[in-house]
């Protein structure tokens, strides 16, 4: 006999937005936060960002919202069985946060995402697709002064 799953209800009981945080299991919001970033148009935004992502655990992310670093680090406030141990004085962003959206109903992935980089070789092959002159991007333009002293 098959057992059917309903991913709207754990042990009988209806998952709502009210008891969702209650049948989760790793407090997933509470294991990263985005931070949203002005667009990177030139070679030096996307050099810079080459940077950012090489920091470990930050991914970089484009949606219909706009540009976004992903920083994987999980709040130091998160006691051993999920809860929160500073519930009663968290900062207003955890308090504003909305569980409407939130990945107990399953992980994000990179379908969700205009464009996803999940690492410094993804967006170096980006930048290189992007900029065909990409490789040059530290050399010092010829002056021509310099370029008549060569001659």
């Amino acid at each position: 006999m098959t057992k059917t799953i309903d991913p709207h209800r754990i042990d009988g009981i209806a998952i709502t937005a009210a008891n969702k945080c209650s049948f989760c299991k790793g407090s997933t919001c509470c294991a990263y936060f985005t931070h949203q970033i002005d667009g990177p148009r030139s070679m030096e935004d996307f050099d810079l960002l080459l940077w950012q992502i090489s920091h470990l655990n930050t991914q970089v992310y484009k949606d219909s919202d706009g540009w976004f670093l992903l920083v994987n680090n999980r709040c130091l406030h998160v006691l051993p069985g999920g809860r929160c141990g500073i519930y009663e004085t968290r900062p207003q962003v955890c308090r504003d946060h909305s569980n409407g959206d939130c990945e107990f109903e399953g992980p994000c992935g990179a379908d969700d995402f205009e464009l996803f980089f999940p690492s410094y070789e993804s967006l170096l092959q980006y930048c290189r697709k992007r900029f065909k002159n990409w490789e040059r991007r530290f050399k010092k333009p010829e002056t021509k002064k310099a370029a008549r002293a060569g001659a």
